[in-house]
């Protein structure tokens, strides 16, 4: 089971929406999760998984299926330099038992080349890293995913989840 998770503020919370899928090209997921959380962090370049790690980890409290993979909205490491990110903090607390995808929209300061993947016919990259899953074949299956776009259907399903119940 693959899980796509999205945080979107309110000026008292967080909203943390998740939704499962069986296969990459998957165009519905098979079940969705919300939660509101108390945010934990100001917002600070580098540390966002200070702010949004405490919020994922509160829904996986309420995933009880088996997964293979986790794809967030962020970075799993950080720049040509690979500092950690939101993605990697969340592996290490997973115990490194479940692949992390991160799928950024915006580029990081020094984030290389290696990790854009065009999707449809924008011009503008995603940003793709990965942990516990060779970053090639994340971004083969980030690409593979349903939808013409830019954004995969399902990535753009699970945005709208937490920013409509936010706003």
């Amino acid at each position: 089971m693959i899980l796509a998770v999205d945080v979107a503020y309110r000026k008292d919370a967080a909203i943390v929406g998740g939704i499962l899928f069986r296969n990459w090209t998957a165009d519905k997921p098979v079940k969705e999760l919300v939660i509101s959380c108390a945010v934990p962090d100001n917002y600070m370049p580098g540390q966002f998984y200070r702010r949004e790690l405490p919020c994922i980890a509160a829904l996986l409290e309420q995933v009880p299926e088996k997964l293979d993979c986790i794809i967030i909205d962020g970075f799993v490491y950080l720049g040509s330099d690979r500092e950690p990110g939101l993605g990697k903090h969340l592996r290490d607390i997973l115990d490194e038992e479940v692949a992390v995808i991160g799928v950024a929209k915006t580029e990081f300061s020094e984030t290389p080349e290696s990790c854009e993947v065009l999707r449809g016919k924008s011009k503008n990259p995603l940003y793709v890293t990965a942990d516990g899953i060779n970053e090639e074949r994340a971004k083969f299956l980030i690409k593979s995913m349903h939808g013409e776009d830019r954004i995969p259907t399902l990535l753009k399903y699970v945005d709208r989840l937490c920013k409509n119940l936010a706003a």
